[in-house]
Parts: structure tokens; sequence; C-alpha cells
């Protein structure tokens, strides 16, 4: 294992299967980590799980079989999960507190589904991110930017539910709080617009 102080992500993956919409998200946290000089790794991964060539050619992304449990069984102590029902939220000292941060599954259900439940009964300490739905890759930015970047959650810019066009006669809004980018649009990976504007007649559940 790689120097020990060294930031490190991880998304338990809880599902057989792995949607488009994860696909993209897991990319974009790969590359964003690798970027920040942090670790990406995706745990539990299960060994049937054909991961898409490009997503498995991304750097920075860590696929690991085992569970977060068995990677880092020796610091327990040291892994924060970020829960929606923790009951203290995230500040920049939990940088020096924590070095691995744990994302369950799919945040980004909507309606949630309690996904975080599993972890959580596995005894790590919790923080949360806010009162907002947050997608996956949403979630572990704003935990970058707070543990990494050492911003207050309270002063990271943020769009909620945003409108997105379909085509001049449909639009759809996103039921999740995001980043916004210097753009003043918010943060999404690479290729989730036209994911969803192509996939605008599913249900957003069915894209994860």
């Amino acid at each position: 294992m790689s120097d020990q102080n060294q930031t490190t992500y991880v998304v338990e993956h809880l599902d057989p299967e792995l949607g488009p919409w994860s696909g993209l998200e897991y990319g974009c946290i790969a590359r964003e980590s690798h970027g920040a000089g942090a670790r990406f790794l995706l745990s539990s991964v299960p060994v049937s799980l054909q991961l898409p060539d490009d997503l498995a050619a991304t750097k920075g992304l860590e696929v690991e079989h085992r569970s977060v449990e068995e990677i880092f069984a020796d610091r327990k102590e040291r892994v924060c999960l970020l829960d929606p029902a923790a009951k203290t939220e995230l500040s920049p000292a939990d940088g020096n507190v924590f070095d691995v941060f744990l994302f369950g599954g799919i945040l980004g259900d909507d309606p949630p589904r309690d996904r975080t439940s599993e972890l959580r009964k596995k005894g790590y300490a919790g923080r949360r991110l806010g009162p907002k739905q947050m997608t996956t890759d949403t979630a572990v930015r704003v935990t970058r930017l707070v543990v990494q970047g050492k911003t207050p959650l309270e002063e990271i810019q943020y769009i909620d539910y945003p409108e997105l066009r379909i085509n001049e006669h449909e639009s759809t809004e996103m039921p999740f709080r995001y980043v916004k980018g210097q753009d003043d649009q918010p943060i999404m990976p690479d290729g989730m617009v036209e994911l969803i504007k192509k996939d605008a007649d599913k249900a957003v559940d069915d894209l994860f």
C-alpha cells in the first residue's frame, strides 16, 4: 500500500451491476482525485463485473474486489463514512483526523434509498455534507474541497436542483445539489448531460 497518510476516497460499490451514470461518475472521481494527489478506490467490486474499457483505463482508478473492512482493517479509526444521517458536519480539521473517506454505493438515488446503512452498521465515524442529496461525484468533490482544500462546507458555492433543457419543449430538473463551476454551471462528469438528454424518456433512477 502506498503512503498511509495519502488522502484516499473509497466508493463501496453496493451493486452487482454498473450503470452508465455510475460509470461516468467513477471516471470523473478517479481523474479529479488523481489530479489532487489522492487515491480513489472502488471497493467490493464483484469479480464477475466487467468494467467498460474506457473506465478501466482511467488514470487514478483502483479496483478492489475486497470490502473496505478488509482493506483498512488495521486502521478503522482513520476511516470517515460520509453519512447523510451523521450528526456532525464535515470540517477542514477532519483532514487531520481521517485519511480515508468512504462513500456508500449510490448516493445519488432519488428518492434516497439508505444504501449507507450497510456501512453505518460497521461502526465507522460519520460526517455529513449538509442537508441536500448529492450525486456520488459531487459528494467526493465537496469532501475534497473541505479536507484537502480546507474550504469550510458553508463556503462552497452550490447549485441545487438545476434544470437541464432537453430540447425546446422539454426540460428535466435534477433532484440533487451540485458544486457551482467557474462558468456558473453545475459541475457534472463529462458526458453526463448528453446521457441525461439521450435517456430523457427514462427515469433518472434507471441510469444508475
